[in-house]
């Protein structure tokens, strides 16, 4: 691997360092976008129930808060609720485009990840190239085991460079695909709550 490495020049260190990147944002957002974790469906039947036993107090609004970004925008909403659906509405909105942003964090670098990696080696390969055409014009073409094992190691960053922009980009999709899921999910149950709270829907006794 190392030899592959060396053989691909200079240029083969940045695709290597993009790599490293692109690998530990995957990690860490598959880790970061689980359901469990962004919206657990125990923080809003918890939720309806302390409304249905009118338990809800600062102390379960705060503890609400710190328990997952749903139970964040939720208790946003129900922090300024005594202030009229509009308001209240305005509170949910404002705590979800912050936690939309936390989402969203480092996709935009993976995404930048897949776009850079195979222009980065292209331009290997053009380099590559360039050494390949400049031996042929001082040495002739006598020599094809020469120019043939130029040519290969010019397309080794081609070929690091795709293996490393394809899968980054795979995952960069499914995380934006992810993120519009978790985001259509607790923006209907913010729907809910203010509805439930104002008095335009019962709760669900099922669901709580």
């Amino acid at each position: 691997m190392f030899e592959l490495l060396k053989a691909g020049g200079i240029l083969m260190v940045p695709i290597v360092a993009c790599s490293i990147l692109a690998l530990a944002i995957i990690l860490e957002r598959f880790w970061t976008l689980r359901a469990s974790r962004v919206a657990p469906s125990q923080t809003i039947n918890e939720l309806w129930r302390w409304i249905k036993k009118k338990e809800l107090n600062g102390r379960k609004l705060k503890a609400l808060q710190g328990s997952s970004p749903l139970g964040r925008i939720l208790a946003g909403g129900l922090i300024n609720a005594k202030h009229g659906r509009e308001i209240m509405k305005e509170s949910i909105e404002h705590e979800a485009s912050q936690v939309i942003h936390d989402l969203e964090r480092f996709l935009n670098p993976l995404g930048t990840v897949a776009t850079i990696t195979p222009l980065l080696g292209l331009l290997g390969t053009v380099i590559g190239m360039i050494k390949v055409f400049a031996e042929i014009q001082l040495a002739g073409v006598g020599n094809a085991g020469n120019l043939a094992g130029g040519i290969s190691e010019a397309l080794i960053t081609t070929a690091a460079g795709l293996s490393v922009a394809i899968p980054a980009l795979i995952c960069h999709r499914y995380f934006i695909r992810r993120v519009d899921e978790l985001v259509v999910g607790m923006e209907q149950e913010a729907i809910k709550l203010v509805e439930v709270v104002h008095g335009d829907r019962e709760i669900d006794v099922e669901g709580a």
